[in-house]
C-alpha cells in the first residue's frame, strides 16, 4: 500500500471511528439538552434544542435528591466496594497463579465461572442469604456483597497479570529476607498498578451506576443516588425534566473517573496478555 492509500485509508477510518462516537453519545446529548428543558418542552419535542436554559432543574433537583448526602453514600459504598474487590483478588490471583498444582487450578476455575453465571438467575437466592447473614439494609453489607460478585474477574485479571511477572523479583525479596506476605506487600503489589488501575475504573463504573441489586438488598432502609434518580419516575406522572437531570448529576463522577484514569485502561487489559 503507498503512502498516499495510507493516508486515505487513514482518512476513512478516523471519519467512520468519528461517526461510531457521535452515535454512541448521541443519548447523552439528549439526556443533557432536555435536562435544561420544562416538562412541556421535553414532552412536545424530545429532539429539539432547548429555547432556554433551565438551570432551575438542577437546583430543584439538587434539594429533591438530597445529592450531596447521597453522593456520600454512593461514594463510601463504592470507595468500600472497590477496595475490597482490589485486596482480595489480587491476593487471590496472586496465590492462584504462583501455586503450580491440580488444585490450584480447580480452584480458579470455581472463582472464575461465576463470571458466565447471569445475576438475574441467582439473585432470589442471594437475597434470603444475605438476609441470613445480616447484610442487608445497610452499605457496609452491600459493599461485601460487591466483593464476592467483583471478585472472579478481579481475580481472572490479576492472574493473568501475575503470569506476566518473572520470578526473579520474589525471589530477589525472598533473598533479603521477606516473607510472602511481606513479597506480595512490597514488590508485586505495587508492580500491579497497570491491572489495579483497569480493575478499579471497571468496578468503579459498575458499583456507582448498579441499580439492581442496591434496590434489592437497601428496601428503602438506605439510598443511592441510582435509587434517587428513579423516584422521579411515578405510577401516574414521570417528572422527565427532574429524572435527566438526576441522570446528569449522577453520571459527572464516573465519567470524571473514566476521563482521568482512561489511559490506564488498555495498559491494564493488555498487561497480562503476555504469559511469563
Amino acid at each position: 500500500m503507498t503512502h498516499r492509500n495510507q493516508r486515505r485509508f487513514d482518512i476513512i477510518l478516523e471519519i467512520v471511528i468519528a461517526i461510531l462516537a457521535l452515535l454512541f453519545l448521541y443519548p447523552l446529548f439528549l439526556v443533557v439538552f432536555n435536562s435544561f428543558k420544562t416538562y412541556d418542552q421535553v414532552l412536545t419535542n424530545i429532539l429539539a434544542l432547548p429555547k432556554s436554559l433551565m438551570l432551575d432543574n438542577y437546583t430543584e433537583v439538587w434539594k429533591l435528591m438530597g445529592y450531596p448526602k447521597l453522593f456520600v453514600n454512593t461514594f463510601l459504598l463504592t470507595l468500600a466496594g472497590v477496595a475490597g474487590i482490589v485486596v482480595f483478588g489480587s491476593m487471590a490471583g496472586y496465590k492462584l497463579s504462583r501455586t503450580k498444582t491440580k488444585l490450584s487450578g480447580f480452584l480458579f476455575f470455581l472463582c472464575i465461572m461465576p463470571m458466565m453465571i447471569p445475576f438475574q438467575s441467582f439473585m432470589i437466592t442471594l437475597t434470603k442469604l444475605s438476609k441470613q447473614f445480616h447484610l442487608i439494609n445497610s452499605l457496609g453489607g452491600l459493599s461485601v456483597i460487591y466483593w464476592g460478585l467483583g471478585a472472579p474477574l478481579a481475580v481472572f485479571m490479576f492472574h493473568g497479570f501475575v503470569k506476566s511477572l518473572p520470578m526473579e523479583l520474589e525471589e530477589s525479596g525472598a533473598i533479603d529476607g521477606a516473607s510472602r506476605y511481606g513479597v506480595f506487600v512490597r514488590i508485586v503489589f505495587p508492580v500491579m498498578v497497570p491491572v489495579i488501575s483497569t480493575v478499579i475504573i471497571l468496578n468503579v463504573m459498575w458499583i456507582w451506576n448498579d441499580f439492581l441489586l442496591p434496590l434489592l438488598m437497601l428496601n428503602g432502609k438506605q439510598s443511592t443516588l441510582q435509587l434517587a434518580s428513579y423516584k422521579f419516575f411515578g405510577q401516574y406522572k414521570s417528572e422527565w425534566q427532574y429524572a435527566l437531570t438526576a441522570v446528569v448529576y449522577t453520571s459527572i463522577p464516573p465519567i470524571a473517573v473514566f476521563l482521568v484514569l482512561q489511559k490506564y485502561i488498555i495498559k491494564g487489559m493488555v498487561a497480562g496478555a503476555v504469559k511469563g
